[in-house]
């Protein structure tokens, strides 16, 4: 079992060291990530530039490749011969805040998991909901899930084009009540703009505002996070609203644009 790390908040990152330690109960591991903090990026595939890869070693002087482009990059780089081992999972992360409702369109980390789906390799993300007080995370109930996660996968294979979203509560082993399979909540922004002048006067703009909170109903994510459970949502990605293609077809459609 080949499994490749990658994260979205730089190859340095304290949540990607503990993925790569938990990952190697599993299996060979290698490492390609961002050369820095990428988080809120999105699936970026970077085509306007060239890539730069070079080594790099980790605090435990695990040996680890990391490139300037973003997530979705690397494990394009990865897949498509950087890495000249064939890979067999792609575990992102670990994130140190949730990723869940949507968030999923945002995430680095997430989208990261979803480049690999469209290569063909099972893909987990896996992130942590970890309060924004600015102190370092501990990682070691998140990387424990986080193995448990990866071995099921393991054993049991996703179907193809299904990747997981794995958030895991900020709590200690024993106060974490299991494991839910849960849908996407529904995230709540408080964004605002928030205007500024430069030294010449000139405007610039930050997108500011609260911390978001998310909808804690039973079954999504954010409920199971909120009830002190392990959230695994399985996520593919045909956005495609089928419920409703037969209520769009009965639209008066014109018969061509020119018309």
């Amino acid at each position: 079992m080949h499994i490749l790390c990658t994260n979205d908040d730089g190859v340095q990152a304290p949540g990607l060291l503990a993925l790569v330690q938990a990952m190697r109960k599993l299996g060979k591991v290698s490492v390609l990530a961002p050369d820095h903090n990428w988080s809120a990026s999105g699936h970026v595939k970077t085509l306007n530039r060239p890539l730069r890869v070079k080594e790099v070693l980790l605090a435990d002087n695990t040996p680890a490749l990391t490139s300037d482009g973003a997530p979705s990059d690397c494990v394009a780089l990865a897949l498509l011969g950087i890495i000249s081992e064939p890979i067999d999972l792609v575990v992102s992360g670990i994130n140190p805040f949730a990723n869940a409702g949507h968030d999923l369109t945002y995430s680095g980390t997430v989208t990261a998991a979803m480049e690999a789906v469209i290569g063909g390799i099972q893909a987990v993300a896996f992130s942590v909901d970890g309060p924004d007080d600015g102190e370092p995370r501990d990682y070691v109930v998140p990387a424990q899930a986080a193995s448990q996660v990866a071995s099921l996968v393991i054993q049991n294979g996703l179907p193809p084009g299904i990747l997981l979203n794995v958030n895991v509560p900020y709590l200690p082993a024993d106060q974490i009540r299991g494991f839910l399979v849960t849908r996407q909540g529904l995230r709540v922004y408080r964004d605002i703009l928030v205007r500024r002048e430069d030294p010449r006067g000139r405007p610039y703009y930050w997108i500011g505002g609260d911390v978001p909170t998310g909808v804690a109903e039973d079954g999504t994510d954010f409920g199971a996070l909120a009830g002190g459970f392990v959230s695994i949502t399985p996520i593919h990605l045909d956005l495609t609203a089928h419920h409703l293609e037969e209520t769009f077809r009965t639209w008066n459609w014109p018969v061509s644009p020119a018309k």
